[in-house]
């Protein structure tokens, strides 16, 4: 059974008596993390070990009888035993293949895995089986991601204006860790708690000063580095920034898209420049906003580059992130190749 949209939630929250085994995969890891811990949680209790066995994908393949005796051990309590597999992949779908095959064992078995593309054989094997479900966990983009903002914030009262919801929505990133890690650092930050009591500098909503002093460091840094070196046409940082962000375990579609956006914003501008529109107000008309540290590069970089070029880049990290989706290159070589030919093309004159 395959999961999707709203569907994913109610079964989170009352999972289907009919399923006995569940994959979470994605290439958010955060959200995959989150999602599995809250199913277990319904499933038994997740710090009773005689409740609960925890498995790594890869060490099945040594021990391949391992899977089977544990999702057939029976609980020394009488409750429902939950079997939790890590870091699965492609590579043990005959040791799930037959498990499920056998029919409903004692124990629910809940499965981690990365991001799986259409043909992967794990994913079709959960989606196909009646007594299973594939729940997928991709970004946290638009409606979501703001939701998830807005449900954060609001439990130390706080509630941010225009620009700085703005900024939050384009420099977030995707992975649900990371999302709520810096949500929470921004509410430390704040002076503001659980308890409502209000921040130092004041009532009032958050602006997108305080934002912008507090998120942006570390895997948000990495990917605006990366952003404006493809702007500036400088292949040297970029090369530099984009192996400190491999290294930080970014992955390549979070870099393409933070790349595309930035792009995208100065193709706005050169276009409304085009068309006759004060630089200024052009750039000033932007959501978010420049940073202000950031304009002059902004500006710089609009004199490199122009609508049709911004246009034929874009387009080559669209094909780039589907490529790293569809076709079983390493994506991070994927992602550097078109990143070093964009910045090829904005290297100034």
């Amino acid at each position: 059974m395959k999961l999707s949209g709203g569907r994913i939630d109610a079964f989170l929250k009352r999972p289907d008596a009919s399923v006995c085994a569940v994959l979470i995969y994605g290439p958010n890891a955060g959200l995959v993390s989150e999602r599995a811990d809250a199913l277990a949680q319904k499933i038994a209790d997740p710090k009773d070990p005689f409740q609960v066995s925890e498995l790594v994908g890869a060490a099945l393949q040594k021990d391949p009888r391992r899977l089977a005796d544990e999702a057939a051990a029976m609980s020394l309590t009488g409750a429902r035993r939950l079997v939790r597999v890590r870091g699965a992949g492609d590579g043990q779908v005959q040791l799930f293949r037959a498990l499920l095959e056998d029919g409903p064992a004692a124990a629910f078995l809940l499965v981690e895995a990365g991001d799986l593309g259409p043909r992967s054989s794990l994913r079709g094997l959960f989606e196909g089986q009646p007594q299973a479900a594939a729940l997928p966990c991709y970004g946290d983009e638009g409606r979501a991601l703001e939701e998830l903002i807005a449900a954060t914030l609001s439990g130390a009262r706080l509630t941010l204006d225009e620009d700085a919801r703005d900024h939050l929505l384009a420099y977030l990133g995707e992975d649900r860790i990371l999302i709520r890690n810096e949500l929470e650092k921004l509410i430390i930050y704040l002076g503001a708690d659980a308890a409502g009591r209000s921040r130092a500098s004041g009532s009032g909503p958050v602006t997108l000063e305080e934002v912008a002093a507090c998120i942006g460091d570390s895997a948000r840094l990495s990917l605006e580095e990366i952003a404006s070196a493809v702007g500036e046409g400088d292949g040297n940082a970029l090369e530099r920034s984009l192996a400190r962000a491999f290294r930080e375990g970014i992955g390549a579609v979070p870099v393409l898209r933070a790349a595309a956006r930035h792009l995208v914003r100065l193709h706005l501008v050169t276009g409304e420049i085009a068309a006759g529109r004060d630089e200024k107000a052009a750039i000033d008309a932007l959501k978010p906003r420049v940073f202000f540290k950031a304009a002059p590069a902004f500006r710089r970089q609009l004199r490199h580059w122009d609508p049709a070029r911004l246009a034929e880049a874009i387009e080559l990290l669209t094909r780039a992130e589907i490529e790293c989706k569809t076709t079983g290159l390493p994506a991070q070589a994927v992602c550097g190749h078109a990143l070093m030919r964009i910045a090829g093309g904005g290297r100034a004159p």
